[in-house]
């Protein structure tokens, strides 16, 4: 029994294939030109029409798909909530829907963010927490929000958010900072080596207004850093540090007014090394592994799977 899940989101193009437990994934980043903070939805609408191809006769060369698809998922939006677009999705949608005529099997309709939270919790073994409510960060270049998941009958779970960065994103404080640094977008990975080649420590104090916060103030600090002379390492530690203090601070007002619930961190942004380090010692925090926090399409299947249930 199998079940197919196809993401397409701004910067990952993904198909995933979860059976008997496991899941089977092949993904690519698109390729964003050296000094470029991002992609245009039309340049990543065509890469994603490129990849997914190749993508699917490599999962083909692995697993034998003829007549063992019972669901085929999709997402087909950023998030659950109304007004919530973007083109490059429509390449997964499309391919989505051949999928399942062709094989004529189900097909569920899923956001990105569901797909981000069903991957942690598959990361971390604990899909059991869909029938009960906690909290998860999804932390990355177009989202940093803190979300109470409850159990939903239609979308397997409902995702609310009551904490979000007022303006800049974690993920777009990384990539503004390495770029600025020459590094090659996405710039999470090499920022994150370079940070720990530092031993500065910083005092942050967290710009927050009630359980929100501000991340605005990182680039132009990053800027006077590098105006100034001062090492990209320690420059790299700087941004890393502000944004973990910045989660901390998050979480703890969280906690405060939302109670002792189980805490879950996805998304990119909560790859870093350094940021992962610091939480998981203070709290009782899950945490996604590295390949179900970025963008995937595991979630996706799971969400297939589920839906079938």
């Amino acid at each position: 029994m199998m079940y197919v899940g196809f993401d397409t989101s701004n910067y990952t193009t993904s198909i995933a294939v979860f059976s008997e437990g496991r899941i089977i994934q092949r993904k690519k980043l698109l390729e964003v030109k050296q000094g470029e903070r991002g992609l245009r939805q039309s340049e990543a609408v065509f890469q994603h029409i490129v990849n997914l191809p190749k993508l699917a006769d490599s999962l083909s060369e692995e697993i034998d798909f003829k007549g063992n698809i019972n669901a085929v998922a999709v997402s087909t939006r950023p998030r659950n909530i109304e007004g919530s677009y973007m083109p490059c999705f429509l390449v997964g949608e499309n391919a989505a829907v051949c999928a399942s005529g062709l094989c004529g099997v189900p097909l569920y309709k899923t956001s990105h963010q569901v797909g981000h939270i069903l991957a942690a919790l598959y990361s971390i073994n604990r899909l059991d927490f869909i029938k009960k409510p906690f909290i998860a960060f999804h932390v990355s270049g177009g989202t940093t929000e803190a979300l109470l998941v409850t159990p939903e009958v239609d979308e397997v779970i409902k995702a609310e958010v009551i904490a979000e960065s007022a303006d800049l994103k974690a993920g777009q404080a990384v990539d503004r900072a390495g770029v600025l640094m020459g590094l090659k977008f996405p710039c999470g990975a090499e920022l994150d080596k370079m940070a720990r080649e530092s031993d500065r420590e910083y005092k942050i104090k967290p710009s927050m207004q009630g359980l929100n916060c501000s991340l605005s103030g990182v680039e132009n600090k990053v800027k006077k850093m590098l105006e100034n002379g001062e090492a990209y390492n320690d420059v790299a530690k700087f941004v890393i540090s502000h944004i973990c203090s910045t989660l901390d601070e998050m979480t703890a007002r969280i906690l405060e007014k939302y109670g002792d619930l189980p805490l879950v961190f996805a998304g990119g942004v909560m790859s870093n090394s350094l940021i992962n380090e610091k939480l998981s010692k203070k709290y009782s925090a899950y945490f996604a592994s590295p390949e179900f926090s970025s963008d995937n399409a595991a979630g996706i299947a799971i969400y297939a799977y589920l839906k079938s249930l």
